[in-house]
């Protein structure tokens, strides 16, 4: 028994340190500049309704304007977090929109509304600690006739 005790003291001090070490290892946090003149806000027609969701449930991961929270910095889940801000950022980018075509941008609104009537978006592992970002029938709905309405719009515009 005493032998058992030791090595679970051992292997909580190796934890521990462990856990120290992977402080100063992983992947960095960033919020890169960005040019308001090729955001979602400029090139769109974002009413304010649609402003203050986006704001709330998508920016975090979706725009260079993530809030980090202070267990962003904590090793192992700020290796999570980061993950999740920059594989959200590589799918959709609201801070770059003006990088996306007119045929991106249709499809891009399409999978706005298709995901957040699925319920995918925002994830479920972000709602639980975002208590505001989770989404209302309203507020699925109000995205949704944004995404129509700008696609509509989109199409009815030049082709660049």
């Amino acid at each position: 028994m005493k032998r058992l005790l030791r090595v679970l003291k051992w292997l909580l001090i190796l934890g521990v340190v462990c856990l120290v070490i992977a402080q100063f290892f992983g992947p960095a946090k960033t919020n890169p500049a960005s040019d308001a003149t090729q955001s979602i806000e400029a090139r769109l027609q974002v009413t304010p309704q649609v402003a203050a969701i986006l704001d709330r449930s998508c920016n975090d991961c979706h725009s260079n304007k993530t809030r980090w929270p202070w267990y962003s910095n904590v090793a192992p889940v700020s290796w999570f977090v980061i993950g999740h801000v920059n594989e959200g950022r590589e799918n959709i980018n609201f801070s770059d929109w003006a990088k996306y075509s007119q045929r991106d941008s249709d499809s891009l609104l399409r999978q706005m509304c298709r995901e957040v009537r699925a319920g995918v978006m925002p994830l479920s592992s972000y709602t639980p600690l975002h208590p505001g970002s989770k989404l209302s029938a309203e507020d699925v709905k109000t995205l949704c006739d944004w995404t129509e309405a700008e696609r509509a719009r989109l199409a009815a515009a030049p082709k660049d």
